[in-house]
């Protein structure tokens, strides 16, 4: 039974592959009656479960409550995108974000449950670090706008070079994974290559230094968190 649900947990997990938007999709039709084959495999097993446990302990068990409110909430989305697809209104499928609930709320996912409780309790103690470099993105699109927005300057493709905000802001993001660079920086350094200054500024500040002070403080917070679940365990 437990090769059999985590079977056909992967199998609900992978039908996103194939259900629109997909490169190669299957018909709806196709997709549906596999999901709900999964759903109701995931309401056996949760009625197996219920049946060799405790009545009042099943309904404190919140794992249960979860799944169960999974399975409803894919059911209704279901039936309702199917509803749609009928009258020709495009829809999206919403529910397809609940899907992992089943991958961590069974009884038999009791080790991933542990690694998600970690970093669900190591995701507060990295927001000061993650809002320090927030601010520090801000602090440097804002530079940005300042030194290049006033200059007319425009990208390789004719289009204003950071003369809005929240674009600058985006690309300044993207350049803190250097997929943007170096051509976030040619316009600029093509008008100057003193302004090659500050995206070397940019990138050590918040590549090099927040991005690895960021990784240092989610690891070592996530350890502590599962030592701490694992000496439970073992007590």
């Amino acid at each position: 039974m437990r090769t059999a649900t985590y079977f056909f947990i992967f199998l609900n997990l992978s039908l996103a592959l194939f259900e629109e938007p997909a490169v190669y999709p299957l018909p709806f039709l196709a997709t549906a009656v596999l999901e709900v084959l999964c759903l109701l495999v995931f309401l056996g097993r949760l009625t197996h479960f219920a049946k060799v446990t405790l009545h009042n302990m099943f309904w404190k068990d919140t794992k249960n409550i979860c799944i169960m409110v999974a399975i409803l909430l894919s059911l209704t989305d279901l039936a309702i995108y199917g509803v749609l697809r009928l009258y020709n209104v495009r829809s999206i499928r919403w529910s397809r974000i609940v899907r992992p609930i089943f991958l961590i709320n069974f009884a038999e996912s009791r080790q991933i449950r542990r690694a998600f409780r970690s970093i669900r309790n190591t995701l507060p103690e990295i927001t000061y670090v993650f809002l320090l470099f927030m601010f520090s993105l801000l602090m440097f699109s804002l530079m940005a706008l300042k030194l290049f927005g006033e200059r007319n300057l425009q990208t390789a493709e004719g289009l204003p070079y950071f003369r809005n905000y929240l674009e600058t802001v985006f690309d300044l993001y993207v350049l803190v994974t250097t997929a943007n660079s170096p051509d976030v920086m040619m316009p600029a350094f093509d008008f100057s290559s003193w302004y090659a200054l500050f995206f070397i500024a940019f990138v050590i500040v918040n590549t090099y230094i927040f991005m690895s002070l960021f990784l240092a403080v989610v690891y070592n917070n996530y350890k502590k968190h599962l030592k701490v679940m694992l000496g439970e365990a073992c007590d």
